[in-house]
């Protein structure tokens, strides 16, 4: 029969549709000022973020009919966050600008139930030294489950237990004069859960990063 008919050919997947947001998109590339990274950064945890970055990957939190969380993740270890209500630019809200800053396992129900209560959120949040404040108001993390996508389609849902973090990184010096935004960093502080083969895939990750005026970013594909 295949002599006849020949062999079959493949389906296609269809390629994932993400959202494309501020000309964010799934496999496309932006800029980030080089002068802005240059004054910002000192005062930053983040350090030697690239200038040209590769969206490799786009995560989508869907906040119950209300905004939602568009993450734009890069080949550069962070990710553009952009918070946004509608399906247009003209709702965008917030746009961001983020690193990993560590991440580790979280072993046994023991162990995730003491991050959960105790870990997570806290009256302030010390860094290594750098003390954060709360930012938001819950005495509990905040509950959001994230689709993520790559070129090659679904990737992952994880459900992810949050507390943001911030500081002000002005003082009293004339430079500070030239830092742009509102002079603040935020700190995200996540304990994530992925079940595969009905098995929990536990880990803490802290993220820090600043907001982003139109003007310190420039998309070019």
């Amino acid at each position: 029969m295949r002599a006849v008919f020949g062999k079959k050919k493949p389906v296609e997947q269809p390629k994932p549709v993400t959202p494309e947001i501020g000309g964010f998109r799934l496999g496309g590339a932006f800029e980030i000022d080089s002068l802005m990274l240059r004054l910002a950064e000192p005062k930053l945890t983040i350090e030697g973020a690239a200038t040209s970055q590769i969206i490799e990957a786009v995560g989508v939190i869907d906040m119950g009919g209300g905004p939602r969380i568009v993450r734009y993740y890069t080949d550069d270890e962070g990710y553009i966050q952009v918070l946004i209500n509608g399906d247009d630019d003209s709702g965008i809200l917030e746009i961001s600008l983020w690193y990993f800053y560590d991440s580790r396992p979280i072993d046994g129900q023991q162990a995730w139930d003491n991050l959960l209560n105790n870990e997570i959120v806290k009256d302030e949040y010390d860094l290594e030294g750098t003390t954060f404040a709360p930012y938001w108001e819950n005495d509990k993390p905040v509950c959001l489950t994230e689709k993520v996508y790559n070129k090659n389609g679904f990737v992952k849902e994880l459900d992810s237990f949050n507390m943001l973090y911030s500081r002000n990184l002005q003082d009293d010096k004339t430079e500070d004069l030239l830092l742009p935004h509102d002079k603040t960093e935020e700190l995200l502080v996540v304990g994530e859960e992925r079940i595969a083969n009905n098995t929990p895939d536990r880990l803490l990750s802290r993220v820090t990063g600043i907001q982003l005026n139109i003007s310190d970013f420039k998309v070019v594909a």
